[in-house]
């Protein structure tokens, strides 16, 4: 019994062997990671977070989803506990990629299906920060493979989902996004368990948020992020907008204006001068009708500046933005950052020493820590080539359509789940916010999925996958 497990556990490695070395690299990484950056990587938004952790209350600008992941982790009174479970979450995330694809297509494509997640430098750097995104990703991930995997488990769909709704709100439209994929292939009571179960942790949340604030929603900051969204075209002389309103212009040509995050938290900004703080309801309503004032007025213009946003996914460079700052806190830094300057940053810096049980800080430890800089020197996924990867399965579809016609599935593609998710996931930043390179990374996992599940060959690989796993 035992030499046939180990021929078993042989064979499987000789199958899966490309995986496991790619799976082997990515963990290596991370570990130098950990090494060479302890225990954590800071950014603007993590003191916030913490700051719901140890006084747990919803959050104006930002779900309460993260904070909760870190309250489980509290108990070991160290990020470096966070960051390691984020690291995981990363690998665990290349692994259902793998695991998907693999199913439907041969081993080299699956396998380099989940080459960026778990390899690409910025990747890892995203997940040693402390930020919700590399939860967000594994949640959304988790949500999609479990929707593929042919037997759907509804009730776990619906409730990662509301788990990644109440890390990121960008979540909530693929709940929408993800029934509509059970109505098309025609499993309709999926799709209202789905719902279901997706909409009862976050109408709670809700309760809560209301309960807190006597104010409906998730979060309140919705109207001031399309606010400043729009203001990157917004002309008021276009515009002519109620006196109440006016308020909000800003006199300055759309071209010589700053990004819009500047019209959030700069303190010139005119939604920043208005008494109170920005996110009073009153602010954020005011801020709303001004938004939706200049979407109505300037259509084109709005649609065009998305699109501006949008593409900015796909340079093949990377460029600064939205500014040094920001732009450097996604860089493997060479010496500790400094104390945060914000006034609510410099009340989450005692509250992480509460949590941390002692100082906190990054220590960054040669030669570990030059290992990192000189691989992200070297290595990132082009947002080029993420278009590419975008392109591939409409082309491959489109290009079998030609030669062989409609199939007469009973379904839409496989692929068409991942790669809407992908899709959903890059645009509704620019449509609502702006871009921001951490904004792209959960992205990667689902458009790779999509193209290796466009690549497929049917369900001729299923049966020696299931026997992998069952060893």
């Amino acid at each position: 019994m035992v030499e046939d497990r180990e021929v078993a556990r042989a064979g499987f490695a000789r199958r899966h062997g490309w995986f496991l070395a790619v799976l082997a690299a990515g963990t290596a990484l991370r570990v130098i990671t950990m090494l060479g950056y302890r225990p954590a990587l800071w950014f603007p938004d993590s003191y916030t977070y913490v700051v719901t952790v140890m006084r747990p209350r919803p959050d104006l600008v930002r779900p309460a989803g993260y904070s909760m992941f870190m309250k489980l982790l509290e108990p070991f009174h160290s990020f470096g506990a966070v960051t390691a479970a984020q690291h995981l979450l990363g690998l665990a995330t290349g692994v259902l990629v793998y695991w998907v694809a693999v199913r439907r297509t041969r081993r080299w494509i699956a396998t380099l299906a989940a080459v960026p997640v778990l390899v690409e430098p910025y990747q890892i750097q995203l997940e040693h920060l402390l930020v919700s995104d590399t939860l967000f990703m594994f949640l959304v991930v988790a949500a999609v493979a479990l929707a593929l995997s042919g037997r759907p488990r509804a009730v776990t769909i619906g409730l990662l989902l509301a788990a990644a709704s109440l890390t990121r709100t960008v979540g909530q439209p693929l709940i929408v996004l993800l029934a509509a994929w059970f109505v098309l292939r025609r499993q309709v009571r999926p799709a209202w368990i789905m719902l279901v179960a997706a909409l009862v942790p976050i109408l709670a949340y809700g309760g809560w948020f209301y309960a807190t604030y006597q104010r409906a929603g998730i979060v309140g900051a919705n109207g001031v992020f399309l606010y400043a969204r729009t203001m990157s075209f917004a002309d008021c002389a276009r515009m002519n907008p109620p006196a109440d309103l006016k308020v909000l212009c800003d006199p300055r040509p759309a071209d010589r204006r700053p990004p819009s995050q500047e019209y959030i938290w700069a303190k010139d900004a005119p939604i920043v001068a208005l008494p109170g703080i920005t996110f009073t309801e009153e602010t954020d309503d005011l801020a709303m009708r001004f938004a939706l004032l200049a979407i109505r007025t300037q259509p084109l213009d709005y649609a065009g500046s998305v699109l501006g946003e949008l593409g900015r996914s796909f340079l093949w460079g990377r460029p600064v933005y939205p500014d040094q700052e920001i732009y450097d806190y996604y860089q493997f830094p060479e010496t500790p950052p400094g104390p945060p300057g914000r006034y609510p940053a410099r009340v989450g810096t005692e509250f992480a020493k509460l949590y941390e049980q002692g100082p906190i800080g990054t220590s960054i430890v040669e030669p570990y820590a030059g290992w990192m800089r000189g691989y992200q020197d070297v290595a990132r996924l082009p947002g080029t080539v993420l278009l590419a990867v975008l392109l591939v399965p409409p082309l491959v579809s489109g290009g079998r359509r030609l030669r062989y016609g409609a199939s007469g599935g009973s379904g839409p593609a496989l692929w068409l789940l991942p790669w809407s998710v992908a899709v959903v996931l890059l645009v509704t930043p620019a449509a609502a916010a702006e871009f921001d390179y951490r904004y792209v990374l959960p992205a990667v996992p689902l458009a790779c999925l999509a193209a290796a599940l466009s690549c497929g060959k049917g369900k001729e690989f299923t049966s020696d996958i299931s026997r992998d796993v069952q060893l």
